[in-house]
């Protein structure tokens, strides 16, 4: 037998134990490990253990990321100081829906832009900005949309977009010059989909939506607020000004002295443990996820299953990889969630390095369609969690439908970025 052969065999084994493990209502990361576990089998490498461990820390600097700028976000909800900056925007600007969009549209890009979860944004920002979407008389099923799709493209913008970083890490390529390649597109589509879905909604009615947000504590103010962002924005400047001065400050630790910092800084008393066991039980999913994912690539690389899709992806005719990205995408995010990213993302990436596009903007441009896949079935999981959020009583579709003509705009966007990467390289020297 071939190795082509058997790689094909033990994929096979992978898919059809996950699709089983699914159809009995098995969670995706059990789903993912039990296809692992399968596909060792199969190949004849029974239950390997040191493989099973080292992939299961794989991710582990992108789980403490996770943790740690989750935490931070946390403890300044806690604090009041979101409350404080939702209600103070909304008294100033509650006549004028333009600006109104403008900074509804960086609230809800903030918390997922810091900790590279859609999820994030939802739990943070997503309930209280649906209270003011809801006064401006915009449907609920067009909320769930409006947060749900500026949820999506908060976790692929920077400095924490964990497809880019996923895929980043599996080609041996620094996780340097995306900046701009994502915050440009996620800010502009953002504002783009805010608009298109909210122009219909009426200025605030103040009184009533006052009445629904919840209280700031009095000693609340904006340093409280923007110094821990200060303190993050100086740690991240000061490596690269003084790169021989300064030892390596890697980004948790970043996210825990600003967190540090927004506990002393706190007009009330927190609970720093309740806190922190809350985060951390908030984000077991997804930090089983990237558990999970990391022991499905390391089985599938061991078996070959890995090879196999590379080879097959990169002999595709290239016409056909640019007209199917928008397809398989999303499907691979609904399936395999970030477990996309280095499975997929990764021949795609050095695909595109040979033919000569720019690998950065390539892969920016896929970061931005992938997260369009955490609406879709089997996983679903930011779309189910924003419909719980907003209070949506309407059948999903009907969230699917507002959602739509957004994707279409952001799949297009995403995909010009990758066939002209080439020609937008320039933003990765600004």
């Amino acid at each position: 037998m071939s190795m082509a052969t058997s790689a094909q065999i033990i994929l096979a084994v992978m898919v059809g134990t996950y699709l089983i493990a699914k159809v009995f209502k098995v969670s995706t990361e059990l789903s993912m490990f039990a296809a692992a576990l399968a596909g060792a089998i199969a190949g004849g490498f029974g239950i390997p253990a040191r493989h099973i461990v080292e992939g299961a820390f794989t991710y582990l600097d992108i789980v403490l990321i996770f943790i740690t700028a989750t935490l931070f976000m946390n403890l300044l909800k806690e604090s009041g100081g979101v409350a404080y900056v939702i209600r103070g925007i909304l008294r100033r600007f509650h006549r004028r829906k333009s600006i109104l969009f403008v900074l509804i549209t960086f609230l809800l890009l903030l918390p997922g832009a810091l900790t590279g979860a859609g999820s994030v944004t939802v739990l943070i920002t997503g309930g209280m900005i649906a209270v003011v979407l809801g006064y401006m008389g915009i449907s609920k099923p067009r909320t769930a949309a409006i947060i749900f799709i500026l949820a999506s493209l908060s976790a692929a913008a920077p400095p924490v977009s964990l497809w880019a970083m996923l895929t980043a890490a599996g080609v041996n390529m620094p996780y340097v010059g995306f900046f701009l390649p994502l915050l440009l597109p996620c800010v502009l589509l953002s504002l783009i989909v805010i608009f298109i879905l909210g122009w219909k909604g009426k200025p605030v009615d103040l009184k009533k939506a006052l009445e629904e947000l919840p209280e700031a504590p009095p000693r609340m103010n904006w340093i409280r607020i923007l110094l821990p962002f200060l303190v993050f924005i100086f740690l991240v400047l000061a490596g690269r000004i003084w790169p021989h001065s300064l030892p390596v400050v890697g980004l948790p630790m970043m996210f825990m002295v600003s967190a540090f910092v927004s506990l002393l800084l706190s007009p009330i008393k927190l609970n720093f443990l309740k806190i922190s066991r809350d985060t951390v039980h908030q984000l077991l999913p997804l930090i089983g996820t990237l558990t999970c994912v990391g022991i499905l690539v390391q089985i599938m690389t061991l078996t070959g299953v890995r090879g196999l899709i590379a080879i097959t992806i990169v002999t595709l005719p290239l016409i056909a990889v640019f007209l199917t990205l928008f397809f398989f995408l999303p499907v691979s995010e609904a399936v395999l969630m970030w477990g996309a990213a280095p499975v997929l993302g990764v021949p795609l990436v050095l695909l595109f390095n040979t033919i000569g596009l720019n690998p950065i903007i390539a892969l920016a441009g896929m970061s931005v369609i992938w997260p369009l896949g955490d609406a879709l079935p089997p996983t679903a999981i930011i779309g189910r969690l924003t419909v719980q959020t907003v209070g949506m009583k309407d059948s999903y579709a009907r969230m699917l439908k507002h959602c739509l003509i957004p994707a279409i705009i952001i799949m297009v966007v995403g995909t010009l970025m990758v066939v002209f990467s080439k020609k937008l390289s320039f933003l990765t020297l600004l």
